[in-house]
């Protein structure tokens, strides 16, 4: 039976309140999350697991606390999607009476408890759920916002459609126990400035994963966390594996707290079948995955609701085509759509993970020594969508964007002849394209196409504008026809100096084996 949790854990966290210098509380306007002076805050996040077995924050056996919250800020990252179990706030005797080196004695994990020792040494025997607050606090210390991501009900992994806890009214999935758990989690963090918005439940799905059990109770959660805590976002998921917000298309539901209120949704690569996209031609392919990610959750976008895309990521550590190409896709529709995020995951490795000690994430931005970055490649990918372009308080700035690379065209005046490279956004150029015009600004010179493959693409002036046109299903080929026999060539990039290159348009047939991400531009 779920027991309320006591008060002294309140009293003693607020002691620990960070102080930060942003306007909190959030709140929305429109489609876009907002700081307490109505200016535009776009969560960049990364999700950092704290649910499964031994209920703490993956990586303390690793680093330092500090160390963690350090590097997620230098990476970029200006949030952390924090997950927890239910459990944490409907079972005292887990929350209070179990302390960090009990759980992990319990799990036969001495060499963590080891590592904790050295590394976190304050946190050993504290309570779970205070051990869960010296995270959340440190990160406020360090500047980063907190995302709480109810992830499932019983500490483990998730997810599968068989959990007993993946719908409303399965077996571990009590309606009333679940709001009930919420309340007390939005209370105990009420005056936690770096909490700024509570992410209802991961992932509902099942056999029972239908609307009308949605409308019943997803509300009646979102209710509890605004009576208990009425300042933080929140954060709604759909089904089928928060894929899926459809059903809002034509039935919605009145809450108390619109100026609040942020869906969510998930995309991976193996939501679209099990290597699909490597058996598909990627530009066809990118285009009707968009649409139905557009069908299903990102039409809010349009009708005024902010749309947090809280789960995404693919495999760092391979040769993950179909993974690659899916998030060359994936980042190129956030980046058009300007959209707050958070990646799968930080983890470097598990604890203990369906069985398995120190089971690597693959998914994972940090490697498993949670000090070093798996993949840098990656990372500069992800930098490309991390601050805003656009939004209540921001004057716009048009730009040509690179998603393989995360770079933004800009204007190269080093050489006597003008040209195009590749720059991190924030220090690039303006670039505006019209595609009725068909004429690439940049730095208030246009482009003069090449009439040879290979060469770099030119800036002049207005009577040498080439006209391009955008090829290709998901319109981010830009191509044009040679003066000197009318072949069709396409911007593409030099991968030894990031310079912008005129080359043969790639996979514009049903080729699946070709990649055309080099030559991928997207006009935001």
């Amino acid at each position: 039976m779920a027991r309320s949790i006591s008060l002294c854990i309140f009293f003693l966290f607020i002691s620990w309140i960070p102080k930060l210098t942003t306007s909190y509380p959030l709140s929305t306007k429109s489609r876009w999350i907002v700081d307490e002076k109505g200016q535009r805050v776009k969560l960049a996040c990364v999700n950092w697991p704290a649910h499964l077995q031994p209920a703490v924050a993956e990586g303390l056996s690793k680093q330092p606390l500090d160390s963690i919250s350090k590097k997620i800020v230098s990476m970029g990252f200006n949030c952390v999607r924090l997950t927890w179990p239910l459990d944490l706030m409907t079972n005292d005797t887990l929350a209070l009476k179990v302390t960090v080196k009990q759980s992990f004695e319990r799990l036969n994990l001495l060499d963590d408890v080891l590592g904790i020792q050295t590394h976190n040494p304050k946190i050993l025997n504290l309570p779970i759920f205070n051990a869960f607050q010296e995270v959340v606090s440190n990160l406020g210390q360090n500047g980063v916002m907190v995302i709480l991501d109810n992830h499932l009900t019983t500490p483990g992994w998730c997810c599968s459609d068989n959990d007993l806890d993946a719908f409303f009214e399965y077996p571990n999935f009590d309606p009333a126990v679940w709001a009930k758990g919420l309340s007390k989690m939005a209370s105990l963090f009420r005056n936690v400035t770096n909490v700024v918005g509570m992410s209802l439940r991961n992932e509902p799905r099942g056999t029972r994963d239908y609307p009308n059990l949605w409308f019943k109770y997803m509300p009646k959660g979102g209710e509890a966390v605004h009576a208990a805590n009425p300042d933080v976002l929140v954060i709604l998921s759909g089904i089928d594996y928060d894929t899926n917000l459809s059903f809002l298309r034509d039935r919605f539901f009145n809450v108390s707290f619109t100026d609040k209120l942020v869906f969510e949704q998930h995309w991976y690569s193996f939501s679209d079948g099990r290597d699909s996209w490597e058996k598909h031609n990627s530009n066809d392919f990118c285009a009707k995955i968009i649409e139905k990610v557009t069908h299903n959750g990102g039409f809010l976008i349009g009708r005024g609701f902010p749309l947090f895309l809280t789960e995404f990521g693919a495999n760092l550590r391979s040769g993950d085509v179909s993974g690659n190409r899916y998030m060359n896709c994936l980042v190129a529709w956030a980046a058009e759509n300007d959209l707050d995020w958070a990646v799968w995951a930080l983890t470097g490795d598990y604890y203990l993970r369906t069985g398995q000690k120190h089971m690597v994430e693959t998914f994972g931005v940090l490697a498993p020594n949670w000090k070093d970055v798996a993949n840098s490649t990656y990372l500069q990918k992800l930098s490309g969508i991390q601050l805003p372009v656009r939004g209540p308080g921001l004057q716009s700035k048009k730009l040509l964007f690179h998603p393989t690379t995360g770079l933004c065209v800009t204007s190269n005046l080093s050489n006597n002849s003008p040209t195009l490279r590749l720059e991190q956004c924030r220090k690039a150029e303006p670039s505006t394209f019209n595609p009725s015009e068909g004429i690439l600004w940049s730095n208030k010179m246009c482009v003069e196409a090449p009439d040879a493959v290979g060469q770099k693409v030119k800036l002049g002036v207005d009577t040498k504008c080439s006209k391009l046109g955008q090829t290709s299903a998901t319109h981010m080929h830009l191509s044009f026809k040679t003066t000197s026999n009318g072949s069709l060539l396409c911007l593409d990039v030099d991968e030894r100096d990031n310079s912008i290159v005129a080359n043969p348009c790639k996979c514009l047939t049903m080729d699946a084996s070709c990649d055309p991400a080099s030559q991928w531009f997207k006009v935001l």
